[in-house]
C-alpha cells in the first residue's frame, strides 16, 4: 500500500503542474480529494490492512492528502494571479481617470438638521412616531370632532383594516405623552400624507415638524419666544414675526404665524400653526393612561407645526415644491454648497 501511496502523490503532483485554467483545477480536485476521488478510494482499503501497520499507512494518507491540498491552494492563488495581471495589462494607464462625484445634503435634509439643531439649543428632544395610525391617535386624542373634513376619505388616505397614514406628526405627540410624564419637551419631523392634488405647492407626501412644551405654569410667552426664536435663527434676526387668531381642535388659543423678512423679499408670509394645549387633550391623555399626570388644572403647553417643504421652498427660493422630489440632479446640483 505504501508503493500505492506514493505512486498516487507523484501522479498528482505532476497532474496538477499541467493544470492551466479554473475549470481544469475544479476536475482535478473532484478526481484527486472529492467524495469519489482517488484519496478517498485509496483511504477505503485501509479496512485490508493490518491492525499494527494501520497507524503507519494512516499517517502517509494523511500526509499525501495535505500535500494535494496545500498544492492545490498554491495554484488557486497562481490563477488568480494570473486573470488579475490579465486584466490589468488591458488598462490603458494614459487615459484619463473617471473623477468621483461629490455628494451633497437634499435642500429639505439640510433644513431639517439646522431646524433640529435650533431647537436643542432651546432643549428639545427629536421623537419619531409610526406613518400608519389609527383615528384615535390621529384624530379623537387631538379633540379633532367626527364631522371633521379632515376625517373625510376625499382628504385622508384609509387602509382597508380602518387605519390610515397619518395627516400630521401631531400623533407623536400623542404617543409621547402616553409614555412620558411632564416635563414634556419634543419636537416630531416626519412625513404627512393628505390626499392633496399634486401642483406647484401641493404634495400628498409632504415633511412636517411639530413641537410640544408641556409642565407647569407654560404660558403664551413662551410659545411666543420659542417660535419667534426658530425663525430668527432660521432666517436672520431682523425678521419680524406675527400672531394672528386663528383655530385649530387641539390648541386653544390657536394662531397662524406669519413672518417678514428680507431674505424672504419683505412680504408677510405664513408659514406655521401654534397655539395653547386645548385642556380636552389632556383629558384625553389622561383617560388612556390611567392617571393625572397631564391633569390640564395642574399643567399647561403649547403645540406647533410647520411644513419644511415650503420652508425650503422659501429659503432656496424654489419656485415649485415638486422640484424638491422629482431627484432631478441638474437642480440638486445647485445647493451642494449648501
Amino acid at each position: 500500500m505504501e508503493a500505492e501511496i506514493a505512486s498516487l502523490q507523484a501522479a498528482a503532483l505532476a497532474e496538477i503542474e499541467t493544470v492551466g485554467d479554473r475549470s481544469s483545477l475544479d476536475a482535478f480536485k473532484v478526481k484527486y480529494l472529492g467524495k469519489q476521488g482517488e484519496i478517498t478510494k485509496l483511504s477505503e482499503g485501509m479496512r485490508h490492512v493490518a491492525k499494527e501497520d494501520r497507524p503507519r499507512f494512516g499517517k502517509a494518507l494523511n500526509e499525501l492528502r495535505q500535500s494535494v491540498t496545500s498544492r492545490v491552494e498554491e495554484r488557486e492563488q497562481s490563477l488568480a494571479s494570473q486573470a488579475d495581471a490579465e486584466v490589468l495589462s488591458r488598462v490603458d494607464i494614459s487615459l484619463p481617470g473617471i473623477p468621483a462625484e461629490q455628494g451633497a445634503l437634499h435642500p429639505l435634509t439640510h433644513l431639517l438638521d439646522r431646524a433640529v439643531r435650533i431647537f436643542r439649543r432651546l432643549g428639545f428632544a427629536v421623537a419619531e412616531g409610526p406613518d400608519i395610525e389609527d383615528e384615535w391617535h390621529c384624530f379623537d386624542a387631538l379633540n379633532t370632532p367626527q364631522d371633521h373634513p379632515a376625517r373625510n376619505e376625499q382628504d385622508t388616505f384609509y387602509l382597508p383594516d380602518g387605519r390610515l397614514l397619518r395627516t400630521h406628526t401631531s400623533t407623536v405627540q400623542i404617543r409621547v405623552m402616553e409614555n412620558q410624564a411632564p416635563p414634556v419637551r419634543i419636537i416630531a419631523p416626519g412625513a404627512a400624507y393628505r390626499r392633496d392634488e399634486v401642483d406647484a405647492t401641493h404634495l400628498a407626501q409632504f415633511t412636517q415638524m411639530e413641537g410640544l412644551y408641556v409642565d407647569r405654569d407654560v404660558s403664551v410667552a413662551d410659545l411666543k419666544g420659542t417660535t419667534e426664536y426658530f425663525f430668527r435663527q432660521l432666517f436672520g434676526s431682523e425678521t419680524e414675526v406675527r400672531f394672528r387668531p386663528h383655530f385649530f381642535p387641539f390648541t386653544e388659543p390657536s394662531y397662524e404665524i406669519d413672518i417678514r423678512a428680507k431674505s424672504l423679499g419683505g412680504k408677510w408670509m405664513e408659514l406655521a400653526g401654534c397655539g395653547m394645549v386645548d385642556p380636552a387633550v389632556f383629558e384625553a391623555i389622561c383617560q388612556k393612561r390611567g392617571d393625572r399626570a397631564f391633569d390640564p388644572d395642574v399643567v399647561s403647553g403649547f403645540a406647533f407645526g410647520f411644513g419644511l417643504d415650503r420652508l425650503a421652498m422659501n429659503l432656496a427660493q424654489v419656485p415649485d415644491i415638486r422640484m424638491l422630489v422629482e431627484n432631478d440632479l441638474r437642480f440638486l446640483k445647485q445647493f451642494s454648497a449648501l
